[in-house]
């Protein structure tokens, strides 16, 4: 069972987004898919209850009650949806229930900074400095030609964490997300420009690189 967390204390950044596509591509290649929502806000488990009856089926697991303890033994792939302000032993708590970090980051001044912050406290975390999980980060929502995402890309180019993928802030989220979709399950002609993002990060996934 592999667990693949999407972690950044800074609220508003995209961490329900990236958890809810990252099941929606694992049980699109058949594998057997939980999504766990630590946040009491349940971005993830509502997206859950807006999900079809004829896609395959992701079990949802509120991880704000009672952590992992109701997650399906049989899963290949548990994606927990981290809450916001986690530091301290909260953080290491959670660090501790995942072998791959998914780290997002918004293209402004303010996540920059609050991110640059965390990752030095991740780091921190004995499980991480032991190897025994692996960080990747991914500038979400960007738009191409700006100065901010120059920054972004200069800032997560330079820092000692492998910069996985760049994703464009797109309707396509929108109309996933309000039909209990992941991109991968829209029509390719709508689609095919977020695919072509999310490569670099579902070959990441996919490979031993993201793996202790």
């Amino acid at each position: 069972m592999r667990h693949i967390m999407v972690l950044n204390p800074k609220g508003g950044c995209g961490k329900s987004t990236l958890a809810t596509n990252i099941a929606s591509y694992f049980v699109s290649q058949g594998a057997a898919v939980a999504l766990a929502d630590y946040d009491p806000q349940r971005s993830s488990l509502d997206w859950l209850a807006r999900r079809p009856d004829n896609r395959p089926a992701i079990a949802g697991v509120a991880g704000y009650e009672s952590g992992l303890r109701h997650a399906p033994r049989n899963a290949d792939f548990i994606i927990i949806d981290a809450p916001a302000r986690s530091h301290g032993k909260e953080l290491v708590d959670l660090v501790n229930h995942a072998e791959t970090i998914v780290v997002p980051v918004l293209p402004s001044t303010i996540d920059i900074q609050a991110t640059a912050n965390f990752l030095e406290e991740l780091k921190g975390v004995s499980k991480i400095g032991r190897k025994a999980a692996k960080i990747g980060t991914v500038a979400n929502r960007v738009r191409d030609n700006t100065l901010i995402f120059d920054d972004l890309d200069e800032y997560l180019t330079k820092v000692r964490v492998p910069y996985i993928a760049a994703l464009r802030e797109a309707q396509n989220y929108v109309r996933a997300y309000t039909r209990g979709l992941g991109i991968f399950e829209l029509p390719e002609y709508l689609a095919w420009p977020d695919w072509d993002e999310w490569e670099p990060l579902t070959a990441w996934l996919r490979s031993v690189r993201s793996q202790p």
